[in-house]
């Protein structure tokens, strides 16, 4: 700074800076400020608009969409922060990009440290304590089943497991959801390549069913 400067330019000039400190600081909180996220809060029909997203970009390869599909599930399904929706996001993507490529079970173990990192924010908002290393093995094991073609009759329990443990509840709907996610992943892969937006549409249709039946097992019972 100009020793000759002006006392008003000078006033003027930390009055700039200020500002811009005070709008960084600002800016840091709103990201890094932890927020009152809840797992029990999303939308289903916001749910399985954004899981369709999400499976045409994994198996189109395009990750940084992956990215901002996995990112809008924790920011606006979960209520995270914009930093552990980052974080969220990037654990997610992560795993499956690790995962896409392996050919045994011995190359899917890659994804495992992203799946418990992802878990471990996960277990924040979850509605009681969980065993996150158990919830990511779980995680890895129906992926790895639906990779060796197993039926959907088989890998829909291990998803509905997966639920389980994370939120703490059981019973008939719950089970029903992983079910109906399951079915609409066979879907998915018996059509694999030839996917239209018809086909797109349907697997939509299912997600939005399986998600309104993880949302009622979710929900305290009504007392007449």
């Amino acid at each position: 700074m100009a020793k000759n400067e002006p006392a008003g330019n000078r006033g003027r000039r930390r009055q700039i800076v200020g500002a811009v400190l005070a709008a960084v600081a600002l800016a840091t909180t709103y990201v890094c400020l932890p927020r009152n996220a809840d797992l029990t809060r999303f939308d289903p029909h916001v749910m399985a608009r954004l899981e369709t997203a999400m499976w045409r970009h994994y198996y189109e390869k395009r990750y940084p969409a992956l990215f901002v599909d996995l990112y809008g599930v924790g920011r606006s399904q979960y209520g995270f922060s914009p930093l552990d929706s980052l974080q969220l996001a990037l654990a997610a993507a992560t795993a499956a990009k690790a995962f896409q490529p392996s050919m045994s079970r011995a190359e899917a173990e890659a994804a495992l440290p992203a799946l418990v990192g992802y878990f471990r924010i996960l277990s924040g908002a979850a509605p009681a304590s969980f065993e996150v290393e158990d919830a990511a093995r779980t995680e890895l094991a129906w992926w790895q089943a639906r990779r060796e073609a197993v039926a959907p009759e088989e890998y829909g329990p291990i998803i509905a497991r997966v639920a389980t443990l994370v939120y703490g509840v059981d019973g008939e709907d719950l089970r029903r959801s992983g079910m109906v996610r399951a079915q609409a992943m066979a879907y998915r892969d018996a059509h694999d390549a030839n996917m239209t937006e018809t086909d797109w549409s349907l697997i939509a249709d299912r997600l939005d069913l399986a998600y309104g039946l993880l949302k009622k097992a979710l929900s305290p019972p009504v007392h007449e």
